[in-house]
């Protein structure tokens, strides 16, 4: 697949990295069992639980995988099949917790949400005081850009003594997230979002409540058993090879936002994302979201004869653009335009000139 040097990427994953990170990818791959990895491996959780308003007794788990590895292990090691759960499913993310939830026989009930729909008050009063002892959810659900009220969410679960899972996969560095004040006992991220940084890597930050479940359990798995990553990250290592050049980059990432602080890196996404909104209005697409995430903005084509697959084709073969398209039931009629990664307001300059150009062409219109 040939990649044109000077494309421009508005996916939500993975994203524009900076030159400085691309240039480490290239280096050398160095052994890891070593006191110098380590030490990386140990700053890494230490910085990732600060960012994340995590209790001081949390610990942090790193992934050899895909976010959906970090979703499949906290439901397999975190819960049984004598847990009930309940689960957000407003897309396909949320969808997802259903499956893995399915393929580990523990029974859920879902909420299903339109989407687009943010999720209400009124929509957990029927599950309020039940016999449920997990809730899952995720954050921003991605497909549909929508982001939802996590306080509203800790409430309830504080006050039905719920496990709370939170996917911040996608919302991590773009939106407000403070585990310790939403009770959050497990939240989970990925390294090719927001971070920017290659996908490969998937993180975890567990309660001490989380920790006990996971220690007394006895998971159906061998490579995601997190008694043993919890174990060897005690001394800065994992139990098998992991993608060491990725946690490389990963921990000059993290370096630097702290260094730069969390609201600095928050206000240059937020700052990209309303400049975006502020200037789509003049074309013909209305944003599906109820509640947006400052990750991502949904778009859909006011005329239903334009194909939101085919504006995502045409940007990419013909302006070297890469927006982000959906899957399954929304593919001819939403993609998602990202505003995370190493990007700017001058770069929302040539996407705006490109869909200019699919307006005098034609190919846009109302």
């Amino acid at each position: 697949m040939e990649i044109k040097k000077d494309y421009l990427n508005f996916a939500v994953g993975p994203v524009m990295m900076s030159d400085s990170l691309r240039e480490m990818g290239a280096e050398p791959v160095p052994y890891f069992r070593t006191d110098d990895f380590s030490k990386l491996m140990l700053e890494n959780e230490q910085i990732l639980k600060e960012l994340m308003d995590a209790p001081e007794d949390a610990r942090s788990i790193f992934l050899t995988g895909s976010g959906t590895a970090s979703m499949d292990a906290a439901v397999n090691n975190v819960f049984t099949p004598d847990d009930k759960l309940l689960i957000v499913n407003g897309g396909s993310f949320g969808h997802r917790f259903c499956q893995i939830a399915e393929a580990y026989h523990i029974p859920y009930d879902s909420i299903c949400l339109e989407a687009g729909h943010t999720l209400r008050r009124e929509d957990l009063e029927p599950y309020d005081g039940r016999d449920y002892t997990g809730f899952l959810i995720n954050m921003n659900e991605t497909s549909t850009g929508v982001l939802y009220n996590m306080l509203l969410v800790g409430e309830f679960c504080k006050k039905n003594n719920l496990l709370l899972v939170v996917d911040a996969i996608s919302s991590f560095l773009s939106d407000e997230l403070d585990m310790a004040q939403i009770g959050a006992d497990v939240v989970l991220t990925g390294s090719q979002k927001a971070l920017a940084v290659p996908p490969g890597v998937s993180m975890m930050v567990l309660s001490q409540r989380a920790v006990k479940r996971i220690e007394s359990g006895h998971p159906m798995c061998y490579y995601l058993d997190l008694k043993a990553a919890l174990k060897n990250q005690e001394r800065g290592q994992t139990p098998f090879t992991p993608a060491v050049g990725i946690l490389i980059q990963l921990n000059a990432r993290l370096c630097q936002i702290a260094k730069d602080g969390l609201e600095t890196e928050r206000s240059r996404i937020r700052t990209v994302a309303e400049d975006f909104r502020r200037r789509i209005g003049k074309y013909p697409f209305r944003i599906v979201s109820q509640s947006l995430s400052n990750t991502v903005t949904p778009l859909s084509p006011i005329n239903p004869q334009v194909s939101a697959y085919e504006i995502f084709r045409i940007l990419k073969e013909e302006y070297g653009i890469i927006v982000c398209p959906n899957g399954g039931e929304m593919a001819e009629t939403v993609f998602r335009v990202g505003h995370i990664g190493s990007l700017s307001v001058a770069d929302n300059d040539r996407l705006f000139a490109a869909l200019d150009d699919l307006m005098v062409r034609g190919i846009l219109h109302f």
